[in-house]
């Protein structure tokens, strides 16, 4: 069977790989196209284009590069009618694929969504165009379901958390612990977000409010596909960055200091304390606050249904700030958030992968 999946960003290309290998074991003869990363390329995807052509953030670089998206809609449009794949699979990036499940469902492919787009935070219109045009939905929160259900669409399948799973397969880098332990004071993880606009944002906040903490060091979990002089920041400040070392990082920190997205919820299951913070530009910020109606906005307080973590949004989003709340989570709030977290592990805690679990289900679906 012909697989045709499209992933937006890193996190989307890290969940589309590990689904790639999951297929092949349930459907040996697939072959697979894709709009991802190096993980979906070297799981045995042909890229149609990579990750770093297609990351946008937030409403005011959408509007920037409007004329850009729209001509990539075009070029996936055509490659999808020219290679005639048999399943198509969106992977979140909710503003792109939500447009490519319409278009694939008139060519008369199956479509699948791995990895729910965020409806629920904003914009409940966009569940009637998922009724018509998504043939079955893979959630990976343990609230979507329900949300569904009661918006009135019910193919949808609670699989587990990927995160879950790839922080479960983590092995350590020996080498790299070495390059650590060099200096023997604790470690403080810096997670500054993998678009540009995020680390621009936010890494020189995170760079001064680590200046207070001597008695710390810090690294920062730098990002290939982005351009390397966006750390500049941290590495005046004698911050050293290390590209594609999260996970190692999480596993010798004390704390971290966390972009809020996709990397709060694997700080989460490393059991490590943090403090989120997000800022972005106007446009965006008066969306967020006009538009949306949540009371947190990191995976781990959402899927907890209350705060575990601080969020530093926008003008809390200062260096006093952050240093402010880092110090509470090194000292009287770790037991707290320690706690809490272990509740929820226990809650999106599977006994199979999810990527294993979609796999066998969306080659079920797709034979049926």
């Amino acid at each position: 069977m012909k697989y045709y999946l499209i992933a937006g960003e890193k996190s989307g290309d890290l969940h589309g790989g590990n689904l790639i290998r999951a297929l092949k074991k349930y459907d040996p003869m697939a072959t697979f196209r894709a709009w991802g990363g190096d993980q979906m390329q070297q799981a045995g995807a042909e890229l149609v284009r990579h990750i770093k052509e297609t990351a946008f953030m937030g409403i005011g670089e959408v509007v920037a590069n409007l004329r850009t998206i729209m001509r990539l809609m075009a070029v996936c449009r055509e490659d999808i009618q020219q290679h005639q794949p048999d399943v198509v699979i969106l992977i979140d990036y909710a503003g792109f694929n939500l447009r490519m499940a319409a278009f694939a469902k008139k060519m008369g492919c199956k479509v699948f969504y791995y990895i729910s787009p965020k409806v629920w935070v904003w914009n409940k219109k966009r569940v009637k165009q998922i009724k018509a045009n998504v043939d079955r939905m893979f959630a990976i929160m343990p609230f979507e379901k329900a949300f569904y259900a009661k918006e009135g669409y019910h193919r949808v399948d609670y699989i587990g958390n990927p995160i879950f799973d790839s922080v479960k397969k983590f092995c350590p880098d020996t080498a790299f612990e070495k390059v650590i332990r060099k200096d023997s004071r604790p470690l403080i993880a810096l997670l500054p977000g993998s678009r540009v606009q995020e680390v621009k944002k936010i890494l020189p906040v995170m760079v001064k409010a680590a200046q207070q903490f001597p008695d710390y060091q810090f690294a920062v979990a730098g990002v290939l596909h982005l351009p390397s002089h966006l750390y500049a920041p941290a590495l005046q400040a004698g911050i050293p960055v290390y590209p594609e070392k999260v996970y190692d990082l999480l596993h010798l920190s004390q704390a971290a200091l966390v972009a809020s997205g996709t990397a709060t919820l694997e700080t989460a299951l490393f059991r490590i304390p943090q403090v989120v913070l997000y800022s972005t530009g106007w446009v965006s910020a008066l969306f967020f606050w006009f538009f949306i109606r949540l009371p947190f906005v990191s995976l781990v307080n959402l899927i907890a249904g209350k705060e575990i973590v601080k969020e530093l949004l926008q003008n809390d989003c200062t260096p006093h700030r952050v240093a402010e709340e880092l110090h509470k989570v090194l000292a009287y709030k770790r037991l707290y958030v320690l706690k809490a977290y272990d509740e929820l592990i226990r809650q999106i805690s599977m006994p199979k992968s999810a990527s294993e679990v979609a796999a066998e289900l969306m080659v079920q679906y797709a034979k049926s």
